[in-house]
């Protein structure tokens, strides 16, 4: 069960970390196996089924065509590291759809503004009623304005970004003032749901969460091996039988 400290610890790190993802996707992909960082080298371990394949396939065909030969004058373009922007496209979608959900239930309608009146067919008795009158409507029209464009309203058009949608559901998560309710518990237990997806999907694509993984393959010696990284660190694999002890620059224990 989500904690609301451990979902406001997702929800943040999303927003932290999306400029690092916009970096990231520009980046050029290190080439080889532990050299791409324990995600790297467990996504490879990981991709032996034909949908994969074909969708690597692909991804290789589109990086071609977006190369220029390098002979021509000028800068080349970065290429576009597809895997990232994937899993900002799923971060995105998912909080997005989460903030829509509970705006949708949480979130009050903006006040009304002021109706004219018909003078017409009931005029003021005199002009002292009329400058009140007129002074009331000009101030709720002002206050309905101020609650429509409020910054804590979550909208459904123009600034629907990761961050965003990560800030406005944290305040929802911590009580934050605003033109919501409070959320229910089911409603929190959502947002801590979507939150720790995004966040492990965002950890994961820029290889700064600790990982372990335990490769189907045995050691020579048939113990199994344990790979470790993650956080920047180099990936080290572990034999749980001989101890035998690696990275990629080779044996470093035995």
């Amino acid at each position: 069960m989500n904690t609301t400290a451990s979902t406001a610890t997702n929800l943040r790190t999303v927003a932290l970390h999306w400029t690092d993802l916009h970096e990231a996707a520009g980046q050029p992909a290190t080439v080889g196996a532990f050299g791409l960082g324990l995600r790297g080298y467990l996504a490879r371990l990981d991709q032996a089924d034909a949908e994969q394949l074909e969708y690597e396939r692909h991804q290789a065909a589109h990086l071609r065509a977006q190369e220029r030969d390098p002979l021509q004058i000028g800068e080349r373009p970065v290429p576009i590291r597809l895997h990232i922007l994937d899993t900002m496209r799923a971060v995105e979608a998912a909080l997005v759809q989460c903030a829509d959900d509970i705006a949708h239930a949480a979130q009050r309608a903006p006040i009304a503004g002021p109706t004219a009146r018909r003078t017409a067919t009931h005029p003021y008795l005199t002009q002292r009623e009329a400058d009140i009158a007129a002074a009331d409507r000009a101030r709720r029209a002002e206050l309905a304005h101020a609650d429509l464009v409020d910054p804590r309203r979550w909208r459904y058009t123009g600034r629907r970004t990761a961050p965003h949608a990560a800030l406005w559901l944290l305040a929802r998560i911590e009580r934050k003032p605003g033109p919501c309710r409070r959320i229910t518990d089911d409603e929190e237990r959502r947002i801590g749901n979507v939150a720790a997806g995004a966040a492990e999907r965002v950890e994961t694509a820029l290889d700064i969460a600790a990982q372990q993984r335990t490769l189907e393959t045995p050691c020579a010696c048939g113990g199994a091996i344990d790979v470790h990284g993650g956080e920047g660190r180099v990936p080290v694999a572990h034999c749980t039988g001989c101890g035998l002890i690696w990275t990629e620059g080779g044996v470093v224990a035995a």
